[in-house]
């Protein structure tokens, strides 16, 4: 005896399992669910979505060859492939597979044999473009929300930490011989006499009396105008707006 591909064989021989296989496709299309075991219901399924997916033709073809599957003769049974082909067939023209739906309900009294309830998937599918005109729909329908105008921040500057550093008179002497129109600081630690720009030789930044970061800054070299300093290659320290001499 031949050795069946997918499983147990259901009944004692091929020909037994596919009158099985048969009748009890005719009972799903008919009554669109039924109770079963579990390992008739598994070995079901590829059966009946074969039928289903054959009926989608709906030609005369199709017909005749489910009805050679099924029919046997029948009248019922040829009820049944009409049903099968004005009914589920249309319901599932817009499913691609997954015809059938089987849910385990517990194990039978007496041989305590796994059941279960395979039933046909009826449901129309909602495809992707229902799905998002739903969405839209929604979205149109809600109510429009007030939202608060952004107000807009005013970047913060990072202070260059050299700019804090302090600065000896030796440093400065030598920083200014090297930078054309700069002037060192007095031994004293104060400005020299006209020059009221600080200048850092490391970020090439100067700060003007009155800006925002001039006080917290020990110069490292002095300039006298915002001319000279820019004719040195520095910039101004967070940008020209920052360092404006008021006039």
């Amino acid at each position: 005896m031949p050795t069946p591909t997918k499983g147990p064989r259901l009944g004692g021989s091929p020909a037994h399992e596919r009158i099985m296989l048969a009748n009890m496709s005719a009972q799903l299309f008919e009554h669109k669910s039924i109770t079963t075991t579990l390992t008739r219901a598994k070995r079901l399924r590829p059966h009946a979505e074969r039928l289903i997916t054959i009926a989608k033709k709906g030609d005369l073809p199709a017909r005749r060859k489910v009805q050679g599957i099924i029919a046997a003769k029948s009248r019922t049974n040829k009820s049944i492939v009409h049903e099968l082909f004005t009914v589920i067939a249309p319901a599932m023209a817009h499913r691609n597979g997954g015809y059938t739906r089987i849910t385990k309900i517990g194990n039978r009294q007496g041989d305590n044999a796994p059941m279960a309830v395979i039933e046909l998937v009826m449901e129309p599918v909602s495809g992707r473009q229902a799905v998002v005109a739903e969405a839209e729909r929604a979205a149109a329908s809600a109510p429009a929300q007030e939202t608060a105008p952004v107000q807009e921040s005013t970047p913060v500057e990072a202070v260059d930490p050299a700019a804090t550093e302090d600065v000896t008179v030796e440093e400065s002497r030598e920083a200014a011989a090297e930078i054309p129109a700069a002037q060192p600081t007095n031994e004293d630690g104060s400005a020299p006499e006209g020059a009221s720009i600080k200048g850092n030789t490391s970020s090439k930044k100067y700060h003007v009396p009155g800006s925002r970061w001039y006080d917290q800054t020990t110069a490292e070299v002095w300039f006298s105008t915002v001319e000279e300093a820019k004719a040195a290659g520095f910039e101004p320290a967070g940008g020209e707006a920052a360092q404006r001499i008021a006039e």
